[in-house]
């Protein structure tokens, strides 16, 4: 039998699927490898096979293959890894590639498919708090490749991201402080995708109550001028959200209700 077969629909059992492993782990040809990649990432999707690959040892296997020259086998990896990380004790092993993750996300061409695997990946693997630290000196320049220009899929992964890390009141300081284009600004536009805004009205929402008297920066810390504090703090800023006060859109509306205000 073909595992690798595109018309292979099968769940895979776990002989089959340690077969997969073993051919992915010995072979050098690169189309079995972009197939034998797609059939295990298409099995990561059931909860049963993610600890099964897991309990064969296959998340170094797969992982290794995200430092492959190849963009579409880079790409394959990054999504069997982003369908394996669901799995919380997945995450634990998917944890050390995410260095390497984040380096191709930012390095790779915008809106690219590796960038947008990687991004997806990272999102799910911030979900929680534990592994938000091994972003923290990315900040900068993720909030970099968010304003690098037209790349509309990218700025919404980016955005879900930084949503994410600003969850957690562990890495506020690091998002506040973070140097950063004025053209940040724009994201809160009137005429941006609702997607967008709502997405960077939770992220600003998320910051900066962590400055509110319950906040855990009760004691603030000194923001240096051009991070994304003096941002969220200033003249423009405020106009933009009284002009979002009157938006359109019932939802925009009420979530600049919540926006701290000081």
């Amino acid at each position: 039998e073909d595992l690798t077969n595109g018309s292979y629909d099968d769940v895979l059992n776990v002989d089959q699927l340690q077969k997969l492993l073993y051919l992915l782990e010995s072979t050098d040809d690169p189309v079995i490898i972009e197939r034998a990649l797609v059939t295990l990432g298409n099995n990561a999707a059931f909860s049963a096979n993610q600890v099964i690959i897991r309990e064969l040892d296959g998340i170094p296997v797969i992982g290794s293959k995200i430092n492959n020259p190849n963009p579409s086998i880079k790409e394959k990896a990054l999504n069997a890894l982003n369908n394996l990380s669901v799995n919380v004790e997945n995450q634990v092993k998917i944890k050390v590639y995410m260095n390497q993750v984040c380096k191709d996300v930012l390095s790779g061409p915008l809106d690219s498919a590796v960038q947008l695997a990687g991004l997806r990946l990272l999102t799910n693997m911030t979900v929680t708090d534990d592994h938000q630290h091994v972003l923290s000196c990315y900040v900068p320049d993720l909030l970099r490749v968010l304003l690098a220009g037209n790349a509309a899929r990218a700025e919404l992964l980016l955005l879900k991201l930084l949503v994410n890390l600003s969850e957690n009141p562990a890495m506020a300081e690091g998002l506040l402080g973070a140097q950063v284009d004025s053209s940040f600004l724009s994201l809160y536009d009137g005429h941006v995708a609702k997607e967008i805004l709502l997405r960077a009205l939770t992220l600003s929402r998320n910051v900066t109550k962590c400055l509110g008297k319950e906040g855990s920066l009760a004691v603030q810390p000194t923001f240096p001028t051009g991070s994304l504090f003096f941002l969220l703090y200033g003249e423009d800023y405020a106009q933009k959200m009284r002009a979002l006060a009157e938006h359109c859109d019932a939802d925009v509306k009420e979530k600049v209700t919540f926006i701290p205000k000081f």
